[in-house]
């Protein structure tokens, strides 16, 4: 009895880790200590590949597949509205045409864009083009296509080293959520990438992006709740270049578009990044919500005076959203729209496809 409790403690003393282990851990732990400002990840680690080991583990449970862009699109405003108006209507006359503009303007198209498009149709119909409203639909979503297919650019942050974009916007749109977003797309890509959170004015933004960092691997520089937002993506910047870094996202304090003092520190920003690279922010992404309609034609305007925007992705258009503002802001500026927000997941970040986007919206054929 008495040897049993004797040997029973040494059996239960758990074995020492291997003396190999230690200095990674010390390691890693230098690593973040050197680098105070850098939240998550260190860079290094951030084109890993999953381990073939991994394909002999038991397998998990197959992943959802990829919702199309009908599935996605298919509950908008502008879908709804336009779908039940053929329905209504089979016979093309004026009252058709009628209804069709007035249809497009409600879902936020806008009314001189929609005359337009109305009064082109109107005159196919004249001439008897069409022999039925499936021929119309089919020359609606063509003539839509059309308007949309010069801003379908999709962005390429190759020929620059790190390529930085500027992410702005109003509250509320999805800045945090979309540059957490792009950091996955760009991983997925094999780029390295930086993610600096220059949204200063608002703590919680911070430690959003920080867990965007953290669930795509990615470092993030951040200081403190009020610091300089400027003096902030000036250090990423800086820390960019010295870790060859490929891509730099940058966060920025939402504002109101009427609000000039705060719109006045984007072009400071501009200034301070072009004390270190001259060519920088080299994309300036303005995020719209797709749901405020033509108040982002307001924003956009006004973003685009005060910083120079060179992109547009438009968000939350597989909710509420009515569709139309997309044909309106490519009408209005022109601007090259990079994505569009199909939904919350990583992978509905979508490269703006003018065809799918259309063919998302409006059915090929009636019923």
């Amino acid at each position: 009895m008495l040897k049993f409790w004797k040997k029973k403690p040494a059996e239960e003393t758990p074995p020492a880790p291997p003396p190999e282990e230690q200095p990674l851990i010390d390691e890693a732990a230098a690593a973040t200590l050197a680098e105070p400002m850098i939240a998550s990840v260190p860079i290094e680690t951030l084109p890993i590949e999953p381990a073939p080991a991994e394909e002999t583990e038991a397998p998990s449970p197959a992943a959802p597949a990829k919702r199309s862009w009908r599935e996605r699109l298919s509950g908008s405003g502008f879908a709804k509205s336009l779908g039940s108006l053929f329905t209504r209507h089979p016979v093309l006359d004026d009252a058709l045409l009628d209804d069709l503009e007035t249809a497009l303007i409600t879902a936020d198209v806008g009314v001189a864009a929609s005359t337009e498009l109305v009064e082109k149709l109107r005159t196919r119909v004249s001439r008897r083009e069409f022999p039925d409203a499936n021929a119309l639909l089919a020359a609606l979503r063509t003539e839509l296509v059309e308007r949309l297919k010069p801003v379908e650019k999709p962005l390429d942050v190759t020929g620059r080293k790190p390529f930085v974009v500027l992410v702005v916007g109003v509250n509320g749109v999805g800045k945090t959520t979309t540059i957490g977003k792009l950091a996955r797309r760009f991983g997925n890509e094999r780029r390295s990438v930086m993610l600096a959170a220059g949204d200063t004015f608002r703590a919680a933004a911070v430690e959003q992006l920080k867990t965007w960092g953290e669930r795509n691997n990615v470092p993030v520089v951040a200081q403190g709740s009020g610091a300089d937002s400027a003096s902030v993506i000036f250090d990423a910047l800086q820390t960019s270049r010295s870790r060859g870094v490929d891509v730099l996202v940058a966060d920025t304090a939402g504002r109101l578009h009427t609000q000039s003092g705060l719109m006045d520190e984007l072009s400071k920003i501009r200034r301070v990044l072009q004390k270190i690279d001259a060519e920088a922010p080299h994309e300036v992404l303005l995020v719209i919500d797709g749901t405020t309609g033509q108040n982002a034609i307001s924003q956009t305007r006004q973003f685009q005076g005060a910083i120079g925007v060179t992109g547009l992705v438009v968000t939350k258009l597989d909710g509420t959203a009515k569709g139309g503002i997309v044909f309106a802001l490519a009408r209005e500026f022109g601007l090259p729209i990079r994505y569009v927000g199909l939904g919350e997941s990583a992978d509905d970040l979508r490269v703006f496809d003018a065809q799918a986007f259309v063919e998302g919206l409006l059915p090929e054929r009636l019923g």
